[in-house]
């Protein structure tokens, strides 16, 4: 899989903020007490677990901020699958600073790999079916760009990235309108022509009543089986419908068979579990 990376500027700040975290006031006082300060080191990132690569970038960028001479290699690619004991890059630079920032890089890069890995067993859970994987805004504060980008690594698709690039209309702005269909319409009214418009519904009364003032996508939100079903052949091809709420690694598969096309997914970034990734001298 080839995954476009995201550019160094939209990641070096997140790596930077990090590292004045760990280095604190003092920097690595470990390091200075025990190491040279002209020794260098070479070393692996090594992944102890099967899973999907994702934020190598995030590696390269934390060794690079403390040792801009230092080399690194690219061996197993972002949006790759890695075998337990296989090779993700390698670098050999300062000694001191390949150190100071081994926590920094394999935080994000153990977190964002763990979140491909997860998308990866949604995506291939629906294969041969027409729905498509995408994300939510339950993200890491800051980390937004980087978790979206690891979604992409894992085979998934991006819903919107924030309240400004799209609308979605959800229960309490329902309610705060008086109703799905003036909500819509209040959205149709206001939106660009670049503009797409989602509403969330909770019933197929809901879901007929939104239909006729043409949303984009429509959000099923905690639908059954049945009423996903019922929701497509009512929809009809006239909305992108969304199945939301109650999915997971067990019912994914089934609620992806009931014809929706998209199938949002909150687990994929807030409830991922982080990919056991190893830097080991070399």
């Amino acid at each position: 899989m080839t995954i476009q990376p995201l550019d160094d500027i939209l990641v070096r700040p997140i790596v930077d903020l990090a590292l004045a975290e760990d280095l604190g006031r003092a920097g690595d006082i470990t390091g200075r007490a025990c190491i040279d300060p002209d020794a260098r080191l070479s070393v692996v990132w090594a992944s102890r677990q099967d899973g999907r690569v994702s934020g190598l970038a995030c590696a390269r960028l934390s060794l690079a901020a403390l040792d801009p001479t230092a080399s690194f290699e690219v061996v197993t690619p972002d949006g790759a699958d890695a075998a337990p004991g296989a090779i993700l890059a390698r670098a050999e630079g300062n000694a001191r600073a390949v150190l100071a920032a081994e926590r920094t890089g394999l935080n994000l890069l153990g977190r964002l790999s763990g979140i491909a890995t997860l998308t990866r067993a949604y995506v291939r859970l629906v294969a041969g079916t027409n729905a498509t994987i995408v994300d939510t805004r339950k993200t890491t504060p800051g980390l937004r760009a980087l978790e979206k980008y690891a979604v992409r690594c894992g085979g998934g698709v991006n819903h919107r990235f924030g309240l400004d690039d799209a609308i979605l209309i959800k229960d309490n702005h329902v309610a705060a309108c008086g109703g799905v269909g003036e909500a819509v319409r209040r959205a149709r009214a206001h939106a660009g022509h670049l503009v797409k418009v989602e509403v969330e519904v909770d019933g197929l009364d809901q879901l007929e009543e939104a239909l006729k003032h043409r949303p984009d996508v429509v959000m099923l939100d905690n639908f059954s089986l049945a009423d996903l079903a019922t929701a497509v052949s009512l929809a009809k091809g006239r909305a992108v419908l969304e199945a939301s709420g109650g999915v997971n690694l067990l019912t994914v598969k089934a609620i992806a068979e009931t014809g929706v096309d998209v199938i949002s997914v909150g687990a994929l970034t807030h409830s991922a579990p982080v990919l056991d990734i190893g830097l080991d001298a070399n």
